[in-house]
């Protein structure tokens, strides 16, 4: 009972911190589980139950750092330039082609998994074309988050790497039964661009309002949002780095070697090709030091969390604690129960509130069912399109400065079909066994 009440205890101390911004869920998650470990008289064994949750983690950051800087150098040679370009060419003054390449620029261009980079691009290129046909911008923020979602369930996206971390669990065996999940969720938002095009296309019967621009200057001001080096630019490599992603994505779906491993040898032989020069290649590194830094420093301070939670065995008593007064008839449906709580919550609680705080209890309690971390790890993600609405989320206040529309009137338009992708994602993750209907 004390071990229970002392998890609890944490985890209620961990998320109203980082909640009321009292500390970074960095420091916290360093900081509270020593505290309480403290307290229970687990210093003697305290280090040894931190670097046992640190070295669990520490492929998912190996695979994380490399998979960033990879992803980041593919847009400093300019990958996605010919993709962005022709894109803006093909949208013209239909809305139907104006929501539908929206959609497929912002899955483009997410697939680094930095969501305020793809809404930069995006609002470049596309949200000036919404306005001079006179559609409406809410469409925009819709799709754009819509895709932003799905995207983030890639193994370098920010949700992934926080529920593999705080389960730590292997990332590749998380995502592989996710594929068909992430391929249904883009069906399910091209749909719904197809709609609002459809839509914004018989109520726009009048002409543009203005003359088209210059496509190449609207093409340059969106690749400006990418806000990287002009120097680092590596045009005639194109067909070379485009070859190289397809052929590491391949890999990466087959499973050849461990992510971290394909990662690792993908980021070295495209840095020895497009930058040979050392100066060059440390300017490289140097250009996306933060963001890896930023996220692999979770990750390590994620594992030092479950370490300790694990270690003093409090996670085993809060799971106890939730099977003793979980109905007996709802306990097999762990998995389901938590992709629909999903929703709530990452609306009501930050990501890492939810990864961290909450999601390692119901994956302990599962685990007395037959459900295993890895299952409750993919359902633990089937709310993220719903997230991309919650006030928490920093990014959706740059998004409704740009629109010009108030945070209520977005949640207000969007909020329905991204319960509606969250949805349909859980039932596809159902249908092709990402997750069980019941142990």
């Amino acid at each position: 009972m004390i071990l229970a009440l002392s998890g609890f205890g944490l985890v209620l101390t961990f998320m109203a911190l980082i909640m009321t911004r009292r500390l970074s869920a960095i420091t916290a998650l360093m900081i509270v589980p020593v505290v309480f470990g403290l307290a229970l008289g687990a210093g003697a064994g305290l280090g040894e139950h931190v670097m046992a949750g640190v070295r669990q983690v520490a492929p998912t950051a190996v695979m994380l750092v490399f998979a960033l800087l990879y992803f980041g150098l593919m847009i400093d040679a300019g990958l996605f330039d010919p993709l962005v370009a022709r894109i803006v060419r093909w949208v013209g003054d239909d809305p139907l082609r104006v929501t539908v390449g929206h959609a497929a620029l912002a899955a483009i261009v997410g697939l680094d998994g930095d969501g305020t980079t793809t809404l930069l691009v995006c609002a470049s290129a596309m949200l000036p074309i919404y306005r001079r046909l006179g559609m409406n911008v809410l469409i925009f923020g819709l799709i754009g988050g819509l895709c932003s979602a799905v995207m983030n369930l890639t193994p370098w996206g920010g949700p992934m790497a926080r529920a593999a971390s705080a389960l730590r669990v292997d990332m590749a065996q998380v995502f592989l039964l996710l594929i068909p999940v992430i391929g249904g969720g883009l069906a399910v938002t091209f749909a719904i661009a197809v709609f609002f095009g459809l839509r914004e296309r018989r109520r726009l019967r009048a002409p543009p309002l203005g003359a088209a621009p210059d496509a190449d200057a609207v093409i340059q001001t969106a690749l400006a949002g990418f806000e990287r080096d002009p120097a680092a630019s590596r045009p005639k490599l194109f067909l070379f780095n485009l070859g190289l992603t397809l052929t590491l994505m391949t890999a990466v779906v087959l499973h050849l070697a461990p992510l971290a491993v394909l990662f690792m040898g993908a980021f070295a032989v495209a840095m020895v090709v497009n930058y040979p020069r050392p100066d060059d290649q440390r300017a490289r590194l140097t250009s996306h030091a933060g963001s890896v830094v930023t996220l692999s420093v979770m990750v390590f301070a994620a594992g030092a969390f479950a370490g300790v939670l694990s270690g003093t065995g409090m996670i085993d008593a809060m799971a106890g604690g939730i099977v003793d007064v979980l109905p007996p008839w709802l306990g097999p449906h762990m998995a389901v129960i938590t992709a629909v709580l999903a929703m709530p919550m990452t609306f009501f609680l930050s990501n890492d509130a939810w990864y961290f705080g909450v999601v390692p209890v119901l994956a302990e309690a599962a685990k007395a069912y037959g459900i295993t971390p890895t299952q409750i790890a993919r359902a633990s993600l089937m709310g993220q399109p719903v997230h991309g609405l919650s006030p928490m989320v920093a990014p959706l206040y740059l998004k409704c400065a740009l629109l010009g529309v108030d945070l209520v009137d977005l949640q207000r338009f969007a909020l329905r079909w991204t319960v509606l992708l969250s949805i349909a994602a859980t039932l596809i993750g159902l249908a092709t066994f990402a997750f069980p209907w019941a142990a």
